[in-house]
């Protein structure tokens, strides 16, 4: 990873499009400072489009399309993008699955639940499953005292036992039923929302995040970013961003902004 200075002002300038996680990327310790917030709001003003990338549920996404400064979001790793239309006041929605495959997938992620609950002390249901779709977040370190990285990986080995995907966040083990993940719906709102082709979308587009669930995005794009805390997890990931903030959670955010509105204001 090479630190965020070596990002040249040819591929600063040539993106145009953030993607970014949320969770210790955008927030810090848990909190959405107003300093991230604006550097969000700075990036949307100036023309970038701004697409959250994330494991949240789709009761946040719908808050967030409809009152943050982004042009779409993705949620629950990609099991939909959300976008919100304020000149119609209409929500367009697409989701990897229908409603029925969703509700079939829950019978098998409530199984999971209760042997995960059963067999790892500590872990506990994440209080924001209630407003999730499509997948189930169990809770390592977020509202619970932090599980060893041992205990993480035996959550991570019950769902893939029982056939599910599973993916560490920097607070969550997500785990679903489908073909999907942040990268896979990333491509999909890029195409239909804004008519961004796979190799155009690898010319402009910069990623954002921190955790292992990042890492489909981390491989797929040129231009990735890891704010500081991503190096908690470098040995788990096989892919890693290409370069790295110096900044911690939302100041590493703030950083790569300040880059990329710094490079737009050069070509005025």
């Amino acid at each position: 990873m090479k630190p965020l200075s070596a990002l040249s002002l040819k591929a600063a300038r040539s993106i145009r499009v953030v993607l970014t996680d949320i969770d210790d990327t955008i927030t810090t310790d848990g909190q959405l400072t107003a300093d991230a917030y604006a550097a969000l709001e700075r990036l949307h003003q100036a023309g970038f489009l701004v697409i959250p990338v994330t494991g949240r549920p789709a009761g946040w996404c719908d808050h967030i399309a409809r009152m943050w400064p982004v042009d779409a979001v993705v949620g629950e790793n990609g099991a939909f993008y959300f976008r919100y239309d304020r000149a119609t006041k209409t929500m367009r929605q697409r989701f990897w699955a229908k409603p029925e495959e969703f509700e079939r997938n829950r019978a098998k992620l409530d199984a999971i639940e209760k042997e995960v609950l059963a067999n790892v002390p500590g872990a506990a249901l994440a209080s924001d499953q209630p407003y999730r779709l499509a997948d189930l977040a169990i809770d390592f370190c977020e509202d619970v005292p932090p599980l060893p990285e041992a205990e993480v990986d035996r959550i991570v080995a019950i769902f893939e036992r029982h056939g599910a995907q599973a993916k560490v966040s920097s607070i969550h083990v997500n785990g679903w039923f489908g073909d999907y993940d942040k990268l896979s719906m990333a491509k999909v709102v890029l195409a239909d929302e804004f008519g961004i082709g796979w190799d155009e979308a690898r010319a402009c587009v910069v990623y954002a995040g921190d955790s292992p669930n990042d890492e489909p995005m981390f491989a797929a794009f040129p231009l990735s970013v890891g704010v500081a805390n991503i190096q908690a997890f470098a040995h788990r990931l096989r892919h890693k961003p290409a370069f790295i903030a110096q900044g911690h959670s939302g100041e590493g955010f703030i950083q790569l902004a300040e880059v990329l509105l710094g490079a737009r204001e050069k070509t005025a």
